[in-house]
């Protein structure tokens, strides 16, 4: 089947330093996985949180409505659980106890009928790291277009 993209984080690579990247199932509805279906779903104001019983939730994620549903409609923001083996997490949160760590999701897409989450451990950027990370790409894309010489 291959790989559908249903949405991305385009803030991330902006906003946070992504340093180890996880892919993970996630827990949800047959109406999320129909309105998934559609293209639909938003990620920018995510974060994932695991908690006292080693857990992994996407919490903040929006996943609309599906237009054919009836009054069973799931929740459009509430939480869902990430598929991550407990070794896994087990690692995740001993980088989070150093301070500075965030996880956030990156994409959510389909593999093979099932929908996936990549996640990512993130470190925050500074406001003179994202004009370093802007003045870069501004100097690559004009490499790319021959200006400089």
């Amino acid at each position: 089947m291959g790989v559908k993209i249903i949405c991305k984080n385009q803030r991330a690579g902006y906003d946070y330093f992504l340093e180890e990247k996880y892919e993970c199932g996630i827990s949800l509805l047959g109406t999320e996985v129909k309105s998934m279906r559609q293209g639909k779903g938003i990620i920018n104001d995510a974060y994932v949180v695991i908690d006292s019983q080693g857990e992994a939730w996407l919490q903040n994620a929006t996943i609309p409505h599906y237009d054919f549903g009836n009054i069973n409609n799931h929740s459009e923001t509430r939480k869902r659980k990430l598929l991550l083996k407990r070794e896994e997490i087990h690692q995740i949160e001993k980088k989070m106890a150093t301070k500075g760590y965030a996880l956030i999701p990156l994409t959510l897409y389909f593999k093979d009928s099932l929908v996936k989450c990549e996640i990512a451990l993130a470190k925050g950027k500074k406001l003179f790291d994202k004009r370093d990370t802007a003045a870069k790409k501004d100097v690559e894309r004009k490499l790319r277009q021959g200006q400089y010489e």
